[in-house]
């Protein structure tokens, strides 16, 4: 297998206990990817603290259609990542939506990252790599399957604090992410719907059966998963300090930080980082450069620097390039 090609194509691999890799998915247990193909300007693990998975029927109606897009979007306008199946139908919707926002959005997909599915979402997920990131756990190359869209569902429903369930039928793919969602104890919520509608059975069956809450926008999204903030719990599984909560005021260096991560472009001052970081920050060279010769540059270890650029990346001060990390550039 040719890393070094891949990476030129701008394909990387994550494994475990790496540090853009997304600690939640431990909960999965032995269902645990073995790794994850990335392929995006967006940092994983740090994109997805907060993050909310939108899924739903690939033949949706206008109604859900307007319903996901306009979620997606006020989600992207506040900060939250959304993470879907990169579909026809809401999935689609939801990743469209965010882009709008200039929001963060995650495609989970079911095959290699550096193949277009379904064709007709070319310039979406064109459009996902540019703003946020590609993920599969099936290598460049591989083509989707019925049976790997139903095993990256588990993905999707343990990579975001909570899962919508915008339309589904009875039968739909879709409850099986709200199931995994469900099993692993996050949040699920559901979209109602007409009640004539075939397409609308499954989100009133999970609401009815399996304690899915009723949800009609993003506020209401918001308010479920704040509290998990606000009584002083790590966001799936991080440890040090806690991202601020939708609406409050962060500490200092945490909103020095975490904007950009939230999909905002413009970084605070570096006076608000602290002196590890910032260090960090002004060893990187113009040109880019990989996290060991910033080490060396900042006079420290390569793991502090490692942790540094992910929190540079998640405020928007760097961003990876050909040769690992550079500067970001200021908009405009």
């Amino acid at each position: 297998m040719d890393l070094a090609r891949f990476h030129r194509d701008g394909i990387r691999l994550v494994c475990p206990g790496e540090p853009e890799w997304p600690t939640q998915l431990d909960t999965l247990g032995a269902a645990r990817p073995y790794a994850l193909w990335l392929r995006g300007e967006a940092d994983l693990r740090y994109c997805c603290l907060r993050s909310v998975s939108i899924v739903g029927a690939r033949a949706a109606t206008a109604y859900g259609a307007h319903v996901c897009t306009e979620m997606a979007a006020a989600l992207g306008e506040r900060g939250w990542t959304v993470i879907s199946g990169g579909a026809y139908g809401i999935d689609g919707c939801a990743h469209r939506g965010a882009l709008a926002a200039d929001g963060v959005t995650v495609a989970v997909l079911a095959c290699g990252v550096d193949r277009i599915y379904p064709p007709g979402h070319r310039d979406l997920l064109t459009g996902v790599t540019a703003q946020g990131v590609l993920l599969s756990e099936w290598p460049p190359g591989r083509t989707p399957t019925r049976r790997r869209f139903l095993i990256r569902n588990r993905v999707i429903g343990a990579l975001s604090r909570g899962t919508v369930v915008v339309e589904a039928g009875l039968r739909s793919g879709a409850l099986n992410t709200a199931r995994h969602a469900r099993d692993l104890g996050r949040p699920l919520m559901a979209v109602p719907g007409p009640v004539t509608s075939d397409v609308s059975a499954g989100c009133h069956k999970i609401i009815r059966e399996w304690g899915a809450v009723c949800v009609t926008g993003a506020a209401d999204v918001i308010e479920m998963l704040s509290p998990l903030g606000e009584s002083g719990s790590r966001p799936l599984g991080e440890t040090g300090p806690n991202p601020p909560v939708p609406g409050e005021r962060p500490a200092p260096v945490q909103e020095a930080l975490w904007p950009a991560a939230a999909g905002h472009s413009v970084p605070r001052a570096r006076d608000t980082l602290d002196t590890l970081t910032r260090n960090v920050l002004e060893a990187i060279p113009a040109r880019g450069a990989g996290p060991a010769t910033i080490a060396v540059a900042a006079g420290l270890g390569v793991d502090a620097v490692v942790r540094s650029l992910g929190l540079l990346a998640a405020g928007g001060y760097v961003e990876r390039c050909s040769r690992g990390w550079r500067i970001r550039p200021s908009p405009g």
